[in-house]
């Protein structure tokens, strides 16, 4: 995953992705490349939360 991607970009894509792949009009090639795209944003998503996530914590103490 690139390093410049923010949190909300990659939820964006993910909301693009999403839109995509419900509409069953993407070939079955394109569909499984945007699925394993998707797969990839959702564990940089939550590798994000899980930082934040692990900041808040340390500031709370």
């Amino acid at each position: 995953m690139e390093n410049s991607l923010t949190y909300e970009q990659a939820v964006s894509r993910l909301e693009e992705i999403v839109e995509l792949l419900e509409k069953n009009e993407v070939p079955l090639d394109e569909a499984l490349k945007l699925f394993e795209e998707g797969t990839k944003l959702t564990a940089f998503c939550s590798e994000k939360l899980r930082e934040a996530k692990q900041k808040i914590t340390e500031i709370e103490k």
